[in-house]
């Protein structure tokens, strides 16, 4: 019997792109929801890359995006995976649970409705 057949499956090869899984896309457009309800945030927009994946919102739908939140497996182990970009660029919060990082933009609804 030949020795590399273990029965086990063989290795998968790695996605050809970056995607937010169903509970990612709950915490993410429960957020959103509530931003929409507040008048804040107009529409959002999906982009599932090879590196990354992106949920990008916006105040109307033919500007730039006021925040981009980011996933980046790759970056798990170091800053982590889930970032919030401003629209100048710069990253607002950074690490590995999601709920932890949206929450400098719950800051924001919280002065929205002051």
């Amino acid at each position: 019997m030949n020795q590399q057949s273990t029965g086990a499956f063989p290795p998968s090869p790695p996605p050809e792109q970056i995607v937010f899984h169903r509970s990612e896309l709950s915490v993410i457009m429960s957020l959103y929801g509530r931003m929409v309800a507040a008048g804040e945030w107009r529409d959002y927009g999906l982009s599932h890359l090879r590196e990354m994946a992106v949920f990008s919102v916006f105040r109307r739908t033919a500007e730039n995006p006021l925040y981009r939140i980011e996933k980046r497996p790759k970056l798990r182990n170091r800053q982590g995976q889930y970032s919030v970009v401003g629209m100048d660029g710069q990253i607002l919060k950074r690490g590995n649970d999601l709920k932890t990082v949206l929450r400098v933009l719950e800051r924001k609804l919280i002065r929205a409705v002051e």
